[in-house]
């Protein structure tokens, strides 16, 4: 049963990850705009939490589930996994890793609500490249199946 849906899972949990990435490329920049032009009170901060929290309450965390979910689905589907090649692990590394930087970023708007953001517009650039290097190594460990 599961084999015959496999097509249609495969297909949900790549669009669940696009709109996942999506968000994990956007937030850290909303974040360098907060820090570096919304650190006021007035419209600027209050425009910024808002699309800070839509962000990350409607596309991300909805996006991160579906993934989870269709990407466990097409793990226990029968003749899909090898556990025993190298690819697989580097890929759920990679799986935890964003998670985890999912996590910081929702933790990272948790302070800049409560006060000035904990770090300035260069820190946030920077970490804009965590999920770039994720991707590479996530979407190399499955075409390339070292």
């Amino acid at each position: 049963m599961l084999a015959a849906l496999y097509p249609w899972i495969k297909a949900i949990h790549i669009m669940a990850v696009i709109a996942w990435m999506a968000g994990l490329f956007y937030l850290p920049r909303l974040f360098v705009y907060h820090a570096e032009r919304g650190t006021g009170e007035g419209e600027p901060r209050q425009s910024f939490v808002i699309m800070e929290e839509k962000l990350l309450r409607v596309i991300m965390n909805p996006a991160m589930i579906v993934a989870w979910c269709a990407g466990v689905l097409l793990a226990v589907t029968p003749g899909v996994m090898a556990w025993s090649m190298v690819w697989v692990w580097l890929k759920l590394v990679g799986i935890i890793g964003m998670t985890w930087f999912h996590i910081w970023l929702a933790r990272q708007r948790r302070l800049m609500i409560s006060g000035a953001p904990p770090h300035g517009g260069r820190f946030y650039r920077a970490m804009n490249e965590v999920p770039t290097v994720l991707m590479v190594v996530i979407v190399l460990s499955v075409v390339v199946k070292f």
